[in-house]
């Protein structure tokens, strides 16, 4: 088997993919990008590894030995499906490898924002504590998650982790399925509506498609509470960046967290870019998946997709 790894960066180079050449010979790339390096480096290749790589009629004509696509990742909308589908080719990705972590950074930074951690660690780091002459500060005001109402959208494996870590924290969940077809009967679910007046804490952990995009825009982020934090660790499109910016400046909502945004890396241009108050606004660089574990998890899962399919068995596969 000759097996192409076309995104070795995207796992990490801190963790080992060693693994894949189990099943043969394996040629890696840090990263590819452009259709002709992608088209070049799958020619002769009969399983793809990758992660963002646009695959498609036009990288993958040309290379006609390829079975089997493995995503590092779970996400495969740089698959073509329908097209692997005609050529008999196999995509799978990876499932349920990241959900504790994105759960943990999901109140990493609601936690932070609800307590203003990052004025209150300025405050100190800056002389000021030890200026003073008394031995607590607390000028800026911070509240307990106890009590508040928290709301979800997207109530799949990290939905329910965040929900049922909310719950601990005395919370009441509520949450909305913008497809109306969750079976999820722990919590009450909600219509959008409500679940926009009713939040104090707004958590977002759909998939991004034609019903979630800008799900949260201006009209949204006006019918909140201004008191309300917004954490998005789902996909950048599901939110309005301008219209959350415009949000946050003029208080229709009191913080957001982000680790996505509509373009990425985050692009100047953007205008969520010129809030430097982490009191306001945090954003991390779409790292909310990316503990070493779970860069771990991600690649021994890709190497059971491909023992199970030169099994001759379907694991995984999102293209049947």
């Amino acid at each position: 088997m000759k097996i192409v790894i076309l995104e070795r960066d995207s796992v990490g180079a801190d963790v080992s993919v060693d693994c894949i050449s189990d099943f043969g010979e394996v040629t890696v790339y840090r990263n590819t990008v452009t259709l002709d390096e992608v088209r070049e480096r799958v020619r002769d290749a009969d399983i793809v590894i990758a992660n963002k790589s646009p695959l498609r009629e036009e990288t993958l004509r040309d290379a006609p030995n390829v079975k089997l696509i493995c995503e590092f990742a779970t996400g495969f909308d740089n698959c073509d499906l329908d097209y692997c589908r005609s050529r008999g080719i196999r995509v799978t990705n990876v499932r349920d490898y990241c959900t504790a972590m994105v759960a943990q950074h999901t109140f990493c930074m609601a936690l932070a924002l609800s307590e203003k951690l990052p004025y209150y660690d300025n405050y100190v780091k800056s002389g000021a504590y030890s200026a003073q002459d008394r031995f607590s500060s607390f000028d800026l005001p911070f509240y307990e998650l106890e009590g508040k109402t928290w709301g979800i959208v997207g109530m799949g494996n990290i939905g329910r982790r965040v929900a049922g870590i909310a719950s601990a924290f005395g919370c009441r969940v509520i949450f909305h399925s913008v497809t109306g077809k969750s079976s999820c009967t722990d919590y009450p679910q909600v219509d959008k509506d409500t679940l926009l007046r009713e939040s104090d804490f707004l958590s977002l952990h759909c998939p991004l498609s034609d019903i979630t995009r800008n799900l949260i825009d201006g009209e949204a982020l006006k019918r909140m509470k201004n008191t309300a934090v917004l954490i998005n660790v789902a996909r950048g499109g599901v939110v309005d960046n301008t219209a959350l910016y415009h949000a946050l400046l003029n208080g229709e909502i009191a913080a957001a967290g982000l680790d996505v945004v509509e373009r990425e890396p985050l692009e100047e241009s953007n205008p969520l870019s010129r809030i430097k108050d982490s009191c306001r606004l945090i954003i991390t660089p779409h790292l909310a998946w990316a503990s070493v574990e779970a860069r771990t998890r991600c690649v021994l899962e890709a190497h059971e997709n491909i023992a199970a399919f030169l099994r001759g068995e379907d694991r995984n596969v999102v293209n049947l």
